[in-house]
């Protein structure tokens, strides 16, 4: 704040609290015209009349304490513009006491836990009981509350994973952030062309299309976008480019969809939760996360093992 509003606000705050003061002082006090002719007001109603008594002494000395109050918490509190009070108290200074009281008594229980394996967190049910209110504070809004996901979004409760799901890529995705760019190619491949591509990409997942857009779509994803989804358009993490065969469309499957991502391009962003959260939470809610597709991803490991 600057150095003009801090005076203005203090000024504007002490003229109105000495404008009570003399309020007091000019009501409480007796002017020399004044005659003790009448002793009520003249309002009368229902045989009760309304008398014109001086106010009690203990009421008047009960605004002169709260004045009294109100200038001893300015003192002490901000309130006049940049002073900060004697006692040095702020809203965020408080807050943080709160978050270290917190802290200090809920860190053993998220150590304890970064000593498991995230495999080994995602099997256990009090670990998850705490992970899936760590979720739903931080994650639910824009992931939905079963991961599930919505427009711009991922799914994040399957098997099928942009950054890729393992363990320590689920981690380093909470821990670090990620950021997806698709670059628009609208004026590269021209209205035609984002048609015939929006058409094969739209065929890698087993929909229909027309032939010859499908087949001179081709030619240009080979030439265009091969290089980040892979020939076959399956993807690769490492880049975080999306598998294009799977029926998991963060921004719409449809042929539209597809058409306006391909002509505009796309910018996600995960923000990086390590100074928010902590590492020991971050690696808890890790494992919450990666037990959303835990059925899938179990149930292959059975196939697996029946193989």
């Amino acid at each position: 704040m600057s150095s003009f509003w801090s005076w203005y606000i203090a000024i504007i705050a002490l003229a109105n609290i000495l404008a009570c003061v003399w309020l007091i002082r000019w009501t409480a006090k007796k002017r020399p015209d004044e005659v003790p002719q009448h002793e009520t007001t003249g309002h009368e109603w229902d045989g009760l009349r309304e008398y014109n008594n001086p106010m009690p002494r203990w009421w008047l000395w009960l605004f002169y304490i709260t004045i009294v109050f109100g200038l001893i918490y300015l003192v002490l509190y901000p309130g006049l513009g940049n002073f900060q009070g004697i006692l040095g108290w702020s809203q965020y200074g408080a807050w943080q006491d709160e978050v270290d009281t917190v802290e200090e008594r809920v860190a053993p229980l998220f150590a304890r836990y970064a000593e498991m394996s995230i495999p080994e967190l995602a099997r256990h049910e009090e670990a998850m009981q705490t992970g899936r209110r760590l979720f739903g504070n931080n994650c639910a809004v824009c992931h939905g509350a079963d991961g599930g996901g919505r427009i711009g979004f991922p799914n994040i409760a399957n098997h099928d994973w942009q950054w890729g799901g393992d363990p320590e890529d689920i981690r380093e995705s909470i821990l670090e952030g990620r950021t997806g760019v698709m670059p628009a190619l609208g004026n590269a491949l021209g209205e035609q062309g984002v048609t015939a591509v929006a058409a094969y990409v739209f065929s890698l997942s087993g929909r229909n299309a027309p032939e010859d857009l499908i087949t001179r779509g081709r030619e240009h994803f080979q030439a265009l976008c091969a290089s980040c989804h892979g020939s076959e358009g399956r993807g690769n993490p490492s880049l975080g480019a999306p598998d294009l065969t799977n029926d998991n469309w963060t921004y719409g499957g449809s042929l539209n969809a597809i058409r306006t991502s391909v002509r505009e391009g796309r910018r996600g962003r995960m923000p990086a939760q390590e100074e928010f959260l902590g590492e020991d939470r971050v690696h808890l809610l890790a494992a919450y996360v990666y037990s959303l597709s835990a059925e899938e991803r179990y149930a292959e490991e059975g196939e697996e093992e029946e193989q």
